[in-house]
């Protein structure tokens, strides 16, 4: 039990906890039934509410849900397993969304601030002890990943999602602002599939060592399985500033983009 919520902690919230706080804050008819694609969405809160709990390790602290549509993981995060001293940040640039991000957080004990602003330009707050971003889609989970350094986030949890196409025809081959190198594009064949799962592993590696040229220690787990969701892998980031992981971890990217 959370001394600081009277909640349980993630590892004891069921999928069915996780759909009846989405219901209370999003939909709140009980003739209402949840959608398939929220009963989807439960089951990935639920495994990132268990990574977040693990985080919870000061009294009071900021939470920033960073591209966050209506915010149900920072929401639901509140309801459920934050300590309501706590504040909790949510960056979406979509009015529509933010309003209703709005009201849902006016059911949360927490202090929440709404900003509506896309994440490449919106300052993350200073003090930032996590940073999340749940299906982050394309250059998102890229802009997720410097802001988060920009404001030396301690941890960052990240699931990105929509790479792209074959990357020799689409923005596949940008690998944060910069071209992949021509080497490993002239390599693959023209069937689409192959290209476009190249491309994905190729993006993954250079955000790994991005993040880690950036200063933080990188765990990549599946959090849930692939017939939840394709894009099931989250990147758990710790900022640690070790020097000479770093500069490795810069002279493997530079490899990798065939910048040297």
């Amino acid at each position: 039990m959370n001394p600081k919520t009277g909640r349980r902690f993630g590892t004891e919230l069921s999928v069915d906890d996780v759909g009846a706080c989405l219901h209370r804050l999003f939909i709140g008819d009980e003739a209402a039934a949840l959608r398939k694609e929220d009963l989807q969405k439960a089951v990935e809160l639920q495994s990132l509410l268990v990574q977040i709990s693990r985080l919870m390790i000061k009294k009071a602290g900021t939470f920033v849900d960073a591209c966050a549509g209506k915010s149900a993981l920072g929401l639901v995060a509140a309801a459920m397993v934050l300590p309501t001293t706590w504040r909790v940040v949510i960056i979406e640039r979509d009015p529509a969304r933010a309003a209703q991000a709005r009201r849902a957080a006016e059911q949360v004990g927490h202090e929440v601030v709404v900003v509506e602003g896309d994440v490449q330009t919106t300052p993350l707050p200073q003090d930032a002890h996590l940073v999340a971003a749940l299906h982050a889609c394309g250059a998102a989970s890229d802009a997720v990943i410097e802001a988060a350094a920009r404001a030396s986030a301690r941890h960052l949890l990240l699931v990105p999602c929509c790479y792209g196409a074959h990357p020799a025809k689409s923005e596949g081959a940008e690998i944060a602002g910069q071209k992949a190198s021509e080497r490993f594009v002239e390599l693959l064949p023209r069937q689409g599939l192959v290209g476009r799962r190249f491309a994905q592993a190729l993006i993954d590696a250079e955000r790994t060592l991005r993040l880690e040229e950036l200063g933080y220690d990188v765990d990549v787990v599946e959090f849930v399985g692939p017939t939840v969701t394709p894009h099931n892998l989250l990147w758990r980031a710790r900022r640690s500033g070790e020097p000479s992981r770093r500069a490795e971890a810069a002279q493997r990217r530079q490899r990798l983009l065939g910048s040297s």
